[in-house]
């Protein structure tokens, strides 16, 4: 009669589980399931409330955080121009207050220093400040 009432009892914290989505019921459905096992072995009443309770813990502390990890929802892809600040490009056209073009993630831009009195010469490394519409606005540590 154990068996049944664990194996029951599995079911039922399996089933609200999917009304909470958190993992812990799923854990907990897990140890009742591991607890039905050792009935089905024979085990006294206290070796089955044993085993329950060690395998939720087991559950809980270590399948739990992983479970977690692997089921958050990821990052949208942003392919927005302004996820290309932050992203270093290189000069190929003098860079000045106004004027200048930089090859930025493969493709080439536009480009105007940050600094209306700085200017970069060919060749030369910057980093993107912004994205003004179809301009990369650049800016060069010293």
């Amino acid at each position: 009669m154990e068996i049944i009432a664990w194996f029951i009892a599995a079911l039922v914290l399996a089933g609200l589980e999917l009304a909470v989505g958190e993992f812990t019921l799923l854990m907990l459905g897990g140890g009742a399931l591991a607890a039905s096992g050792t009935a089905l072995l024979g085990a006294p009443l206290w070796a089955q409330v044993l085993v329950f309770s060690l395998v939720s813990l087991a559950l809980l502390f270590f399948v739990k955080p992983f479970l977690r990890r692997r089921m958050q929802v990821p990052l949208a892809l942003d392919t927005s121009p302004a996820a290309l600040v932050g992203h270093a490009a290189e000069v190929i056209e003098p860079v000045t207050a106004k004027t200048g073009q930089v090859r930025l993630d493969g493709s080439i831009w536009s480009a105007a220093a940050a600094d209306p009195h700085a200017s970069y010469r060919a060749g030369e490394h910057v980093t993107v400040v912004r994205i003004d519409g179809p301009t990369a606005i650049v800016w060069k540590e010293d």
